[in-house]
């Protein structure tokens, strides 16, 4: 049995993931903790979500917590999540990571821990996701130089960051494929007369509204014809589910960082 610890246990993702973890076979919730001073601090992880009580009452650390499991599933924040990586790293512990947003000095911090550490890390745990970037980084290597590439996603009003990390993750895989720099060819806004488009642009565009779960567009736009890939979350336990798969996937294998293209079998 894997004995999972999740972070955020009162969070909308959190608590998602403590739900399924009931339902599915092989995992249990061994801890759950939250941040200081959070209501929830000291309720039963079950009971505050309105089904059957777990038997872990929720912390306010995860080092408090962390000897109980045999990986942590965390759906924080990149900050907060980096500091949950250390705290596994050093209790010897694996650790899902969900969080998205992380800069480019903190994924410097990321891949120095990641030889001390099992470590799944990916801005989107859906299958479909990543099902989807699979299949972007073919197209874009059959379609080539001769096709636009537009991003648009849409995420719910509260989320922070911009473009979502699953936007940077498609624009990062095509650009690879087509030799392109993303940091030089990413566009991630137009506004007034801004001339004609430039060839080897990659547009990532972002929309936020209401609770839209998450949305990407992938366009690939030609003359007399164009290509769109879309998935639509309809609602977060696909990520759950997902979060939940690679943790039970994660516990056998050796210290390094992966993500959800390893758990699912789909690099080459």
């Amino acid at each position: 049995m894997v004995k999972a610890v999740v972070t955020g246990a009162a969070g909308r993702m959190g608590g998602r993931i403590i739900s399924l973890i009931a339902q599915t076979e092989g995992i249990e919730v061994a801890g759950a903790a939250e941040r200081p001073g959070h209501p929830a601090i000291g309720r039963d992880a079950g009971e505050n979500l309105g089904i059957d009580r777990t038997g872990v009452r929720i912390g306010d650390s995860l080092e408090g917590c962390i000897e109980r499991g045999d990986v942590v599933i965390d759906f924080t924040a990149h900050d907060v999540s980096l500091g949950h990586l250390e705290t596994a790293a050093s209790a010897g512990k694996a650790i899902v990571i969900g969080s998205t947003g992380f800069t480019a000095r903190e994924m410097e911090r990321v891949r120095e821990l990641a030889p001390s550490v099992r470590c799944v890390l990916t801005p989107n745990m859906s299958v479909g996701v990543n099902v989807m970037l699979k299949v972007l980084a073919d197209v874009s290597t059959i379609l080539g130089d001769d096709y636009d590439v537009e991003i648009v996603e849409a995420h719910h009003h509260l989320k922070k960051d911009a473009p979502s990390g699953t936007a940077i993750r498609m624009a990062q895989m095509i650009a690879d494929r087509l030799g392109r720099d993303l940091e030089r060819v990413g566009v991630y806004s137009r506004q007034g007369m801004v001339g004609e488009r430039g060839k080897a642009e990659i547009g990532i565009q972002s929309v936020r509204a209401g609770d839209i779960i998450g949305e990407h567009t992938v366009i690939f736009g030609g003359t007399g014809e164009r290509l769109e890939f879309i998935h639509r979350a309809h609602s977060r336990d696909n990520f759950a589910r997902g979060a939940i798969r690679a943790a039970r996937w994660l516990v056998e294998k050796k210290n390094g960082l992966y993500d959800m293209q390893d758990v699912l079998g789909l690099k080459a």
